[in-house]
């Protein structure tokens, strides 16, 4: 069997068309591309507004900006995240506080940060930084009621989630990034998320002051708008009125994107399968515990708003089976080493300990091959090469 990897891009002939139609055009940055993926990406979420930029830690870091992030800031994240959840908020010198999981879904605990806001004075946090872990929709409907009532703003980091969605209250599909229930949100387009640029990220929201700050910040923090303008010396002129930063990204990873978000819907579909034959083939299987969808990302007729970026299962010597799986060319993943364990956290105050149920997620888990172009057989051979160790 070739290897067989956690995650991959899926490149067609159509992605490739579309880049090189960009390439011998005359932008192959600051050009039209950019617009017209941020428009389309913003209609197939929902929301008003999309920037897009660099990478998917570009558009936190330009969230926490926008929302005014700094010394004085004590912001809420989980520790089952890729770093940069947490590392936004202290490029701009806030405080980062970890809520650890609820266990069945090692989505961040609402029980417990509700316990942390309601246990401190009203001002003392600034803001949540909720993940969609895996493509698994956080709550947002119940987050933006506890941060209404204290004054908190919510970045949704939905990196692993453009096309999922959880149920509201009223029974409606809620998409991740669509702006009702978080000032912002982000999404990443690495080569293993459901939408390829090589490199890049998007913001979405619906504040349109936010909006403005965003693409202000996201370029050095200048401006060419001539109703912006303090002075105006000609055509050229053009001011910067802000700290920002080159996080721009080229037309040709836009153009690349428009074309992957064009079958984005097929890939959801596909990935859903996948994610249906894994609960099957591991539902009556020993020593193997399947991570649990939302219980708000299940319609009433039983449909998934899961976006299964990440298939992952738990073991109890998941070492071996890592190394097991790689000796057969699967190379499944660990999605991810608890935040506040890293050596940087541990320098701020952090300790091994301090989260017991991140802790114990992290000891047991591994992330099976999940991505649209997995082969049946493929498929196949994973899982019987899982059922092989564990039943050994």
């Amino acid at each position: 069997m070739k290897p067989i990897p956690y995650g991959r891009q899926h490149i067609t002939e159509a992605d490739i068309a579309a880049v090189v139609e960009t390439l011998q055009s005359d932008f192959l940055t600051q050009g039209p591309k950019v617009a017209e993926f941020e428009q389309a990406f913003a209609s197939y979420v929902g929301a008003k507004y999309a920037v897009a930029v660099s990478n998917g830690t570009a558009a936190l870091h330009l969230c926490a900006m926008a929302l005014n992030v700094n010394e004085n800031s004590r912001v809420i994240t989980t520790p089952i995240t890729f770093v940069a959840s947490a590392n936004c908020v202290r490029y701009c010198g806030g405080t980062v506080e970890f809520a650890d999981i609820d266990p069945a879904t090692a989505l961040i605990d609402i029980a417990q940060v509700r316990q942390m806001v309601e246990g401190k004075p009203q001002g003392y946090y600034s803001g949540i930084i909720p993940v969609d872990f895996a493509g698994n929709p956080v709550n947002l409907e119940e987050l933006r009621q506890l941060a209404d009532k204290h004054g908190l703003w919510i970045i949704e980091d939905a990196a692993h989630s453009p096309g999922g969605f959880f149920v509201d209250s009223k029974g409606e599909r809620q998409f991740c990034g669509n702006g009702k229930f978080a000032e912002l949100a982000i999404f990443s387009f690495h080569p293993v998320k459901h939408i390829a640029t090589s490199e890049g990220g998007m913001v979405t929201t619906n504040d349109e002051n936010l909006y403005k700050k965003l693409l202000l910040y996201r370029t050095h923090g200048i401006t060419r708008d001539a109703d912006l303008l303090e002075e105006n010396h000609g055509g050229w002129y053009m001011e910067m009125q802000a700290l920002g930063y080159n996080y721009r990204i080229p037309d040709m990873l836009c153009a690349l994107g428009i074309s992957q978000l064009a079958r984005a819907d097929e890939g959801m579909v596909r990935r859903r399968e996948i994610a249906q034959v894994y609960d099957e083939a591991f539902a009556d299987a020993a020593g193997i515990t399947v991570l649990g969808t939302n219980p708000a990302a299940l319609t009433k007729a039983g449909e998934t708003g899961h976006a299964y970026h990440l298939y992952v299962i738990q073991v109890a010597d998941r070492k071996s089976l890592y190394d097991y799986l790689r000796e057969h060319n699967i190379f499944a993943q660990v999605h991810y080493i608890p935040a506040h364990t890293m050596p940087y956290y541990r320098s701020l105050g952090y300790n091994k300990g301090d989260f017991p149920k991140a802790e114990r997620y992290y000891e047991a888990c591994l992330s099976l091959p999940m991505y649209p172009s997995l082969t049946v057989e493929e498929q196949q051979f994973v899982i019987e090469k899982v059922k092989e160790f564990c039943k050994d």
